[in-house]
């Protein structure tokens, strides 16, 4: 035996010395962790205050207790259901990771070959290696030859050939983009495609490569463009509510004074006088702020991102993190992977073409029933690859594969079910002889695949499309090899000859079959959906392992690279140059070669800093860091484990096309949180103008603090039912992508807001102050009963009027059922409570007695309801005076 391996005692100082084979798992997801993350939004922040100031003023007997007991259930059932969502994400994926069995590796240990889980793997053993096996951590070959399948760390699926070096030789610091592809180094995860050999162990753990790569996903991810412009909104409202409530606070004391008689007379009355209002006026002031914080919005996003989560599975969008699916929307830069996602993740045939350069459409081969023959024969009969009982193809290497299925299972099975083919001698292919060849007596042929330059020079002939034999012209032929090879394909070529197998040599009257140009091919579906989403104004750029000539062919035939400014750079280009000087040419970079890792996380922090929303697609471990550390990362379905941990959504059809529906539902998403944004931002602007101006005009309080209540909670919850589930326009992938930091409030929407708002202030005076009004109502508290009929219904019909930036605020209806169903039944609830006291029971009583309603006829529910209903009709006017958003 070469290798002895080391002892017990070696074993364990090189553990001391080095560290253990083992890469920390991310901590599990905790309800408690996810209930409390909650309570660090903004919005819920400011509720939370809303809240404790009611309760201080609910026990000095100035405030209901309804109004901070539902604002506090409304927070719960935010942080209830967040956690719930995170908490059955995460849950269900450590299920399926740890029903996994833990990879083993084969290695000399105390003089014999030991079975061993990875984990217990350490610098300076000697593991063995054979065909199918997982490297278990990074080293050198020092025995034997490999091919290696590097795809989940670079990302390309070509098989990179590994050769012995010596036992002293130096495993590199420094790793690139090329040091995957050397001679010698094998990384932890990759895979042994063929051959045998020992490798011996330099690193472990989080030392290896993918150890790197999992200590980076342990970074903290940044808040969602969502989380930040929300933030910002919060501390807009907080700004508005807390200075307009000083203000009106200020300005209702001084109306006290005034209404005394002036200053002197005032503070006559006596101290607990001035207190008494004091705190009336402070109460009013609590009573503005309550109604200028939006306090259904947190609840409404948590419904949006759940509802539309269900719904994009029928995209094939699995959706791990609720708000991954809003950011995918607000995208504007997205750096896709190459292999498996752009294009096809296998090797295939792309081009068959015969000896005078002239392609053949593959799917139409059949039609040649000679050459078809032939063709099928030097595959077949050619190679180490084979069709199993499930259809699979297995054996051989990707070429193998790949030409397998060229000529397709039913060829395969009726010429190996054909006793008169039968292979009298075979030499398979190796890299010094570069050709495969078999003997097959009952045709009299001797089939050839291999290089093309090694069976081009013996051959003069060809067959054409029809079976006849012709003369070859080279310089046509190479031309067209030429071609396809500047497309990074691999060129293979099929010949026969009449003579005998002559072992590790090529007869010299070949005839040459046809050539086929093999590569990673881009998927069709990928074309389409690029441009689309360039055209959504989002900057496509792929990076991939793979070397610059064939990173270029793909981009090229993607729609990728199209004008002279469009920039493909390398990995070490990139490593030239200072942050700043990526940052200059960032807008026109389209192809990232050669690239490692830390390129990609290098790139989406880059981004960040320049304040772009990044996505980042991928399926390989070495997409898991930048995954993370992306806006929103776009795991394959078909991709490791580690990369669909570390993403926020999951293609499950692999299909870019799918990303774009992401990006599309993103969009309508945060366009539906807009809707909603406009919907209670008017109640709340209008609820803030009454509640403060009223009581100078003799209506001490027009909405009660319960009022508000049912606004705020039962009214915006059922609101984010109404338009949360607006549908996705295609209209919406032509709007531009917003910026990070941009406003929700947009100055047309601040318009549209006031402008409601002062309608509505308006319609609720004339309400409140003109005698044709007051006079339809028996009683004050009639008439406020009414008034809080007019608000609810008239901000109802508003939301007519934001479900469409122009006049459509009537279309698709029939796709959002919900929108009139949620209308009628808050007008149907609020019947209830307004009719409350007519039922002789002591809840519904209790319940009239909380909303301070009392019930009136028919004539003055039909006068609010034509009051409100104008609110349409204005704001049309507004429309077109003003003119929408387009």
């Amino acid at each position: 035996m070469k290798f002895k391996g080391l002892t017990d005692s070696e074993v364990n100082a090189s553990r001391e010395k080095h560290g253990s084979n083992v890469i920390p798992d991310s901590e599990p997801t905790t309800f408690w962790d996810e209930f409390k993350e909650t309570f660090s939004d903004p919005m819920i922040k400011i509720l939370l205050v809303i809240a404790a100031l009611m309760i201080v003023m609910f026990f000095f007997g100035y405030a209901e207790i309804y109004e901070p007991i539902g604002t506090i259930v409304a927070v719960l059932i935010v942080a209830l259901v967040s956690a719930k969502t995170g908490v059955t994400s995460d849950t269900k994926y450590r299920e399926l990771k740890n029903s996994t069995k833990k990879d083993q590796c084969k290695v000399y240990r105390n003089g014999e070959i030991t079975v061993l889980d990875v984990d217990d793997i350490v610098v300076g053993d000697k593991v063995l290696l054979q065909g199918g096996d997982k490297i278990p951590a990074d080293g050198i070959l020092v025995s034997g030859s490999l091919s290696v399948d590097n795809s989940v760390l670079n990302g390309e699926s070509d098989e990179c050939k590994k050769r012995a070096a010596s036992e002293d030789a130096d495993f590199p610091e420094e790793i690139t983009g090329d040091t995957f592809v050397d001679a010698h180094s094998m990384f932890r995860g990759a895979v042994v495609f063929d051959g045998e050999g020992v490798v011996d162990i330099k690193k472990v753990g989080i030392s290896t490569m993918m150890g790197r790569m999992a200590e980076e996903m342990q970074e903290d991810e940044p808040d969602s463009p969502l989380k930040v412009k929300l933030s910002k909104l919060a501390n807009q409202i907080s700004i508005f509510g807390y200075i307009g409530a000083s203000i009106i606070a200020i300005l209702y004391f001084a109306y006290f004074i005034i209404s005394a008689g002036g200053p002197g007379v005032y503070f006559d009355q006596g101290a607990q006088f001035i207190i008494t209002d004091i705190v009336r006026a402070v109460s009013l002031a609590v009573v503005i702020i309550v109604c200028a914080v939006p306090e259904g919005l947190p609840l409404m996003i948590s419904l949006v991102l759940m509802q539309n989560t269900s719904k994009m599975l029928a995209h094939n969008v699995l959706v791990r993190k609720a708000e991954g699916v809003e950011t995918a929307g607000s995208l504007n830069i997205l750096f896709s992977d190459k292999t498996g996602t752009i294009t096809k993740g296998m090797l295939e045939v792309a081009d068959f073409f015969i000896g005078d350069g002239r392609s053949l459409a593959i799917s139409e081969l059949g039609n040649y029933g000679k050459l078809k023959e032939l063709v099928d024969l030097s595959i077949a009969k050619n190679t180490q690859s084979m069709f199993d009982h499930d259809h699979n193809i297995i054996g051989g290497n990707a070429t193998d594969q790949a030409l397998m299925k060229f000529i397709g299972e039913e060829a395969f099975n009726t010429l190996a079910d054909n006793a008169d083919y039968k292979v009298e001698s075979f030499q398979s292919f190796n890299s010094k002889n570069k050709f495969s060849q078999a003997r097959i007596d009952s045709v009299g042929k001797t089939f050839y695949k291999g290089a093309p330059e090694k069976l081009l020079a013996n051959a003069t002939k060809y067959l054409d499309e029809n079976g006849n034999i012709k003369d070859l012209d080279m310089m046509v032929l190479n031309r067209k090899i030429d071609e396809l090879a500047s497309k990074a394909m691999r060129i293979l070529a099929f010949g026969y000859s009449e003579k005998k197998l002559i072992e590790n040599e090529i007869n010299e009257d070949i005839v040459i079959i046809g050539l086929a140009g093999i590569r990673d091919d881009v998927r069709s579906e990928a074309r389409d959906a690029i441009r689309e989403v360039q055209n959504a104004g989002i900057q496509v750029v792929m990076i991939t392992g793979d070397r610059m000539e064939t990173a270029i062919a793909i981009a090229k035939d993607a729609g990728l690279l199209r004008d002279e400014s469009d920039r493909a750079l390398s990995s070490s280009q990139l490593n030239e140059m200072s942050d700043e000087e990526i940052k200059a040419v960032l807008p026109n970079i389209r192809v990232i070669a050669r690239a490692l890792p830390t390129d990609k996380s290098r790139m989406v922090r880059l981004c960040q800093e320049m304040n772009l929303v990044v996505g980042m697609t991928g399926d390989g471990v070495n997409d898991s860091p930048a995954l993370k550390r992306a806006d929103v990362g776009f795991a394959m379905g078909s991709g490791t484990e580690a990369a669909k941990e570390a993403g926020e959504i999951v293609i499950l059809d692999d299909n870019f096309a799918s990303i774009k529906d992401a990006i599309l539902y993103g969009r309508t998403i945060y366009i539906n949180i807009l809707k909603f944004c406009k919907f209670q931002l008017a109640i709340n602007v209008t609820a803030v103008i009454v509640s403060a101006i009223a009581p100078f005009f003799g209506v001490t309080e027009p909405l009660k603090v319960t009022h508000l209540l049912f606004v705020n909670l039962v009214m915006d919850g059922l609101g984010a039912i109404m338009l949360g589930n607006e549908p996705a326009l295609e209209r919406y992938m032509e709007d531009k992508p917003r910026r990070r930091d941009e406003s929700i409030v947009s100055k047309s929407m601040m318009a549209q807001i006031l402008c409601a708002s002062a309608w509505m202030t308006c319609i609720s005076f004339v309400f409140l102050k003109h005698s044709f009004f007051i006079n339809l109502f028996e009683n004050t508290k009639q008439h406020l009963t009414g008034y809080f009929v007019l608000f609810i219904v008239m901000a109802l019909f508003n939301g007519f009027n934001v479900r469409d930036e122009r006049f459509g605020i009537f279309k698709g209806l029939n796709e959002n059922t919900g929108f009139l169903k949620v209308f009628c039944i808050i007008i149907l609830v609020q019947a209830v409570i307004v009719n409350a006291a007519l039922v002789p029971l002591a809840p519904f009583a209790w319940i009239g007695n909380m909303f301070s309603c009392e019930p009136f006829g028919i004539i003055g529910w039909i006068a609010a309801a034509l009051l409100a209903v104008t609110i349409i009709p204005f704001d049309l006017i507004r429309k077109a005076v003003m003119g929408g958003e387009k």
